[in-house]
């Protein structure tokens, strides 16, 4: 599954319930629940941010496949956008991944295949987020593992800002920038 090219919104959903069930991470007697909207943006209205929402851009590694040839790449800039606000003891976190397209046909954004180790490690960043931002708490993660994992990956090939949807709609993917 580690080499997946396939979006499985239940894998976000499962790794979801599980870090917030069965490891606590967010141990505060709220219920939270994870959603997705693949058309939501990056931009929180002046009555949006009143009614509590937050946004959070995390660069993730996925991979992808074309629908048209079935060519396949991997990327290190896969941006997972993630919106969440809580409000009388209920969390909600709306999820929207970006797509890539293909180099060969460029004929629309294909969705992306995530190991459950990069899952998990978006999903412990968006926990941390709403830690710090819903609850008051430290960010003790705050830039530590993004400098740590991003120097870990190889970079074969530049990030092709055209092919990349999020990139069109001017979401860098620097991420951890902006935690509101």
């Amino acid at each position: 599954m580690g080499r997946s090219t396939e979006w499985i919104p239940a894998l976000w959903l499962d790794v979801f319930n599980e870090l917030l069930y069965e490891d606590n991470q967010l141990d505060y007697d709220d219920q939270w629940t994870l959603n997705f909207s693949y058309s939501q943006t990056d931009t929180v209205t002046k009555e949006e941010r009143k009614r509590g929402w937050k946004v959070y851009a995390h660069c993730a590694r996925g991979k992808f496949q074309c629908a048209s040839c079935r060519k396949t790449w991997p990327s290190a800039r896969v941006v997972v956008l993630f919106r969440y606000r809580l409000q009388r003891g209920r969390g909600t976190v709306i999820m929207r991944p970006f797509g890539q397209a293909c180099r060969r046909c460029q004929d629309g954004f294909e969705l992306g295949g995530f190991s459950e180790n990069e899952v998990e490690h978006a999903l412990l960043r968006v926990f941390a987020k709403i830690r710090k931002n819903c609850y008051g708490e430290e960010d003790d993660d705050d830039d530590d593992d993004v400098s740590s994992t991003e120097s870990t990956v190889v970079r074969t090939r530049p990030h092709e800002e055209g092919l990349c949807e999020a990139c069109c709609m001017g979401i860098c993917c620097v991420d951890d920038e902006d935690d509101d």
